[in-house]
């Protein structure tokens, strides 16, 4: 049997283990709450805990966010084995985004919160993780995506022109 979606499973599964392993570090190299300027009152690595979602938001009530990394993540591996995902875009969009859910759902289940660390001050934004860049890519892709015209539309229009 043949894999499908190539690209899909591809970059979920780097982002995961490139998501897991700055973790790793972070939690081996740092103390909580320790900074290291990168590029001073621009960007930190700075060692911080969420146990919340995106902006700390249901910090105090965030529990079950666990469960929704859960099936978002079982959602997406079924459309990346059971869907035929129409371009790479779709591919690496889905990918990314199963590799941010499983990536911040192990941080929620085994630990009970996320490990966060990419502290970009320019803008005072949250700390965040890879998980989270590869949920943002995983957007852009699926939008980028979105506005495209699929291939055999192209083809059609040509074949009008032509005529």
């Amino acid at each position: 049997m043949r894999l499908k979606n190539r690209l899909f499973w591809g970059l979920a599964i780097a982002g995961l283990i490139f998501d897991q392993l700055t973790k790793i570090w972070v939690v081996k190299t740092f103390e909580l709450y320790d900074t290291i300027p990168l590029w001073s009152e621009v960007f930190h690595f700075t060692y911080v805990t969420n146990k919340g979602a995106a902006f700390s938001l249901f910090s105090q009530n965030g529990e079950w966010l666990k469960w929704l990394s859960l099936l978002v993540s079982i959602a997406l591996m079924g459309v990346g084995a059971f869907a035929k995902l129409s371009n790479r875009w779709e591919q690496a969009g889905y990918g990314f985004i199963l590799a941010g859910a499983v990536g911040n759902g192990i941080d929620r289940f085994f630990a009970g919160e996320v490990v966060d660390f990419l502290d970009f001050r320019l803008i005072q934004f949250p700390v965040f993780n890879v998980a989270d860049v590869c949920i943002n890519i995983g957007i852009v892709c699926l939008l980028w995506a979105a506005f495209q015209t699929p291939q055999n539309a192209k083809e059609n229009a040509n074949k009008k022109i032509q005529s």
